[in-house]
C-alpha cells in the first residue's frame, strides 16, 4: 500500500485535526453514492478510508512512522539491533550479555504481574457512511488496518461527527482485564438531493409551468421512499411545501422530522405552442414581479 500521508495529501507532521479534515474532504468527493459505477473512485475511496484509519490511531501512526508496520498495517521486518552487529565480547563488556537481558526481562515481567489485571486500550476509527444509512440506520462493515473487520450498527438519526462505541472491540485486556472499546467517529457523505437540518430534511422539487399554474399531484422522493404530494394551483417558484413525519425518522425518544420541498419551476425544452401562447396571452391582472426590488433601490 502507498504512503498513507500521500494518499490523504498531508505532511508527515500533520495534526490529528488536519488528517481528519483531509479525510472528510476526500471521502465526500469519492464516496460511491456520489460516483456510481466508477471503479476508480471506489478504489480511491477505500485507500483513503484505510489511510485515515491508520493515521487517526496515534499508536498505529507512531508504529508506521518508526517503520514497524507498512501502510496497510502489516508488520514489517524488524530493524537490526546494535548488539547483532557488535562482537559478543564487546557487548558483554558493556553489560549487554544474555544474563543481563534475562534478568531485566524477569524483573519487567514480575513488575507487570504485580500490577494485576488491566483494561485494554480503546481504539479510534473513522467510518464514512451514506446519507440515507445515517438517516434510516444500517449496519456497515469497517475494515481495520490489520485486516480485521468490525460490523458497525449505525442507529437511525446518526449525525455527522457522532461517535459510536463498540464495547470490547479494542485492544485485549491484560491478565484477565476487560478488553478496550472501539470508538467509531461517523462521517456522513453528502446526498445529491437531500440536505439535513436537525430532524428535518430539505430538498428542491422541480415542477413544470403547467403543474405550478394548474396544480397537480406529484411523486416526491423522501428518505423512507417516494410519496405523493399535492402542488397547489398558482404556486410560485420558491414556495416551500411540508410533508410531516417524512424527515429523519423517530429515534431515541425524538420525534420524526418533516420533509420540506422547495418548488423550482422548470420551463423545459423549446416548445413552439407555449411560445405562441405566451406571445398572445393578455393577463387579467398584469404583474410586476420586481416591484419590491424597485421600491428598495
Amino acid at each position: 500500500m502507498a504512503d498513507p500521508y500521500s494518499i490523504l495529501g498531508v505532511a508527515r507532521d500533520a495534526s490529528a485535526d488536519d488528517i481528519r479534515k483531509a479525510y472528510r474532504k476526500l471521502a465526500k468527493q469519492l464516496h460511491p453514492d456520489l460516483n456510481p459505477d466508477d471503479k476508480s473512485a471506489e478504489e480511491k475511496f477505500k485507500a483513503v478510508a484505510s489511510a485515515n484509519t491508520l493515521l487517526s490511531d496515534p499508536e498505529q501512526r507512531a508504529r508506521f512512522d518508526r517503520g514497524e508496520i507498512d501502510g496497510s498495517g502489516q508488520e514489517q521486518a524488524p530493524r537490526p539491533r546494535y548488539r547483532e552487529h557488535a562482537e559478543a565480547d564487546q557487548a558483554r563488556r558493556y553489560g549487554g550479555g544474555d544474563d543481563f537481558d534475562d534478568m531485566f526481562g524477569t524483573m519487567f515481567n514480575e513488575a507487570r504481574r504485580r500490577q494485576g489485571p488491566r483494561r485494554g486500550r480503546d481504539r479510534s476509527y473513522t467510518l464514512t457512511t451514506a446519507f440515507l444509512d445515517a438517516v434510516n440506520g444500517a449496519t456497515q462493515r469497517l475494515t481495520l488496518p490489520d485486516g480485521r473487520t468490525l460490523d458497525v450498527r449505525i442507529p437511525p438519526g446518526t449525525e455527522e461527527g457522532q461517535t459510536l462505541r463498540l464495547r470490547g472491540k479494542g485492544d485485549p485486556g491484560v491478565q484477565g482485564g476487560p478488553d478496550g472499546d472501539a470508538l467509531i467517529e461517523i462521517s456522513v457523505a453528502p446526498h445529491p438531493i437531500f440536505n439535513r437540518h436537525g430532524q428535518d430534511i430539505r430538498m428542491e422539487l422541480p415542477v413544470t409551468v403547467q403543474e405550478a399554474v394548474l396544480g397537480a399531484t406529484v411523486e416526491v422522493p423522501t428518505p423512507g421512499g417516494p410519496v405523493k404530494m399535492r402542488i397547489p394551483a398558482h404556486a410560485d417558484s420558491g414556495t416551500e411545501l411540508r410533508l410531516r413525519g417524512r424527515g429523519v425518522p423517530a429515534h431515541g425518544g425524538v420525534e420524526a422530522g418533516a420533509l420540506y420541498a422547495r418548488l423550482r419551476i422548470v420551463i423545459g425544452p423549446q416548445d413552439a405552442a407555449l411560445e405562441a401562447f405566451m406571445r398572445d396571452w393578455k393577463p387579467e391582472r398584469p404583474l410586476n414581479p420586481r416591484e419590491a426590488l424597485e421600491a428598495g433601490a
